[in-house]
């Protein structure tokens, strides 16, 4: 198997961004999972004002996205290599993540910090293989393979509520 990961931590900044090897794990978990064995992504960590400026770039020009309104930072941006076949080179894509949103997402959806970056690695790797979720067929398919994925890698479900706290515990 030949998987080549570059990481490339451009946030500066408070965020709390997971290891490399965690974060290679997780991709290289996603890639065995749908049979892959050879891959090459480069994933750079970003803070919010370059992924605003990514996000407005690439994603509110896209004419086939209907995406309108101000430009902010998401979670995870995949930009796929979209080679022809014929070149023959196992060039996935990269991946943009912005650990803040991330670090944010996870604190308010209630969801430990790790489980939400595996999450993204996860989510953003889907696309970069040609997974989508623009109708629900699609978004179910997409959420079936991300939650089979994290099972594998001991995570609770991406889309379950979170557990609900009592505010006085016994």
């Amino acid at each position: 198997m030949s998987i080549s990961i570059q990481i490339d931590n451009a946030c500066a900044g408070g965020a709390v961004v997971p290891a490399p090897a965690l974060l290679r794990r997780w991709l290289r978990a996603t890639l065995r999972h749908l049979g892959r064995a050879d891959a090459q992504v480069a994933i750079r960590i970003v803070d919010e004002t370059e992924g605003s400026e990514l996000y407005a770039r690439y994603r509110l020009r896209e004419p086939s996205s209907g995406r309108t309104g101000q430009p902010h930072a998401t979670n995870v941006l995949s930009f796929p290599a979209d080679l022809p076949e014929w070149v023959g080179l196992p060039l996935l894509g990269d991946l943009v993540i912005c650990a803040p949103v991330v670090e944010r997402e996870a604190a308010d959806q209630g969801k430990v910090p790790d489980a939400h970056w595996a999450h993204m690695i996860v989510h953003g790797t889907l696309h970069l293989l040609g997974h989508d979720h623009q109708d629900d067929a699609e978004a179910e398919r997409m959420e079936t393979l991300e939650t089979e994925i994290l099972a594998g890698l001991r995570f609770p479900p991406p889309y379950a509520p979170a557990p609900a706290f009592a505010s006085n515990p016994p």
